[in-house]
């Protein structure tokens, strides 16, 4: 079983880590199962953050059945003041059923807080530290200049990242200056937000990276059983696997939506993180439910685009939403009146 040592927080663990985003969509019943069972496949890092509802609490519901000191427990704070920050923590800490956290992180950092900078947040990770209820300092970006502060910077000792076989030349840079800087990096969207559909192909990829630990974000008991599949038997880079990636990258790597939602809302009401990428979804993930009457008025409302550039605004790949929104419609009325044939 492959061990991946995330920097100078010295945590070394099993090669797969659990993203517990997606729990807060099932009861708590099927979450606690999921977990327990992750922890029986030899899973030891776990992760996830104020902002996901309920996520907490079930994981903290499953470390009732599952010894504390035998994981690691990773969590974020949203907050943007010392005082929220202080309130995140202990809602947490309860939340979870633990006195203390592994891996505190700041979640989606717009800018690289440090000691001194007036703002006081990185000072109340100091203080979280000195009094035992974190254990380890680190950040989760989404834009690659800050991602790139952060790791340079020498005070986080973890930074999380998107990164997946779609990953260019700038995020290889960052995984390698995580490397040199001893700095844990934590892969988040090894699937790109839903866009990768074949597990072996995604492993054998973050296999390359001794110092990289994705963190699959896993809700059905046949998503987790792929990862724990993967735990003895590591899916290697064949030329098979290798004539894959590289078609793949073709025909995805780019401005294309990866579905994080951190647009939304939208002013006129589209539900932008699905919208910008249906046509994608339709050919990678055939579902008759994006061809449905519901869904065709969800994508119609495209139309009614005011261009106001929010979504735009917020984007943390900077993409050009509103073009991406109706480039997506026009493919899609295409595929409707069936000049366009998808699986």
């Amino acid at each position: 079983m492959r061990q991946i040592t995330l920097g100078r927080t010295g945590i070394t663990v099993p090669q797969n880590g659990f993203g517990a985003l997606p729990i807060q969509r099932i009861s708590k019943e099927k979450a606690v199962k999921l977990l327990c069972r992750a922890y029986e496949g030899g899973i030891r890092y776990f992760d996830t953050a104020r902002a996901y509802t309920d996520s907490e609490e079930k994981l903290g519901e499953a470390l009732k059945e599952i010894p504390r000191d035998q994981v690691y427990i990773a969590t974020k704070t949203a907050a943007k003041t010392p005082e929220a920050f202080r309130t995140d923590l202990e809602t947490s800490l309860k939340n979870l059923g633990t006195d203390y956290i592994d891996v505190y992180q700041f979640h989606q950092m717009g800018e690289c807080w440090k000691e001194g900078d007036g703002t006081g947040m990185y000072e109340c990770m100091l203080q979280a530290k000195a009094e035992g209820k974190i254990r380890h300092i680190g950040a989760t970006a989404h834009k690659i200049g800050v991602a790139f502060e952060i790791a340079e910077s020498g005070l986080y000792e973890t930074l999380q990242f998107p990164f997946s076989y779609l990953a260019g030349k700038k995020e290889n840079d960052l995984v390698r200056l995580c490397r040199e800087k001893n700095v844990g990096f934590i892969a988040m969207k090894g699937l790109a937000g839903g866009l990768i559909n074949r597990y072996d192909a995604a492993m054998a990829f973050m296999a390359q990276y001794d110092n990289v630990l994705p963190i699959w974000g896993v809700q059905k008991e046949r998503e987790l059983e792929e990862w724990l599949s993967c735990m003895d038997h590591t899916p290697e880079m064949t030329r098979e696997t290798a004539a894959f990636l590289e078609k793949e990258r073709k025909e995805l790597a780019g401005d294309f939506c990866r579905g994080c939602g951190y647009c939304m809302p939208c002013t006129v009401g589209i539900k932008i993180n699905n919208c910008a990428r249906t046509s994608l979804l339709l050919r990678r993930s055939p579902s008759r439910k994006w061809l449905e009457p519901d869904w065709q008025a969800e994508m119609m409302k495209i139309e009614n685009c005011v261009e106001c550039g929010l979504c735009a605004s917020r984007c943390p790949y900077e993409l050009d939403t509103p073009a991406l929104l109706k480039k997506n419609l026009a493919d899609y009325k295409k595929i409707l009146a069936g000049e366009i044939s998808v699986q």
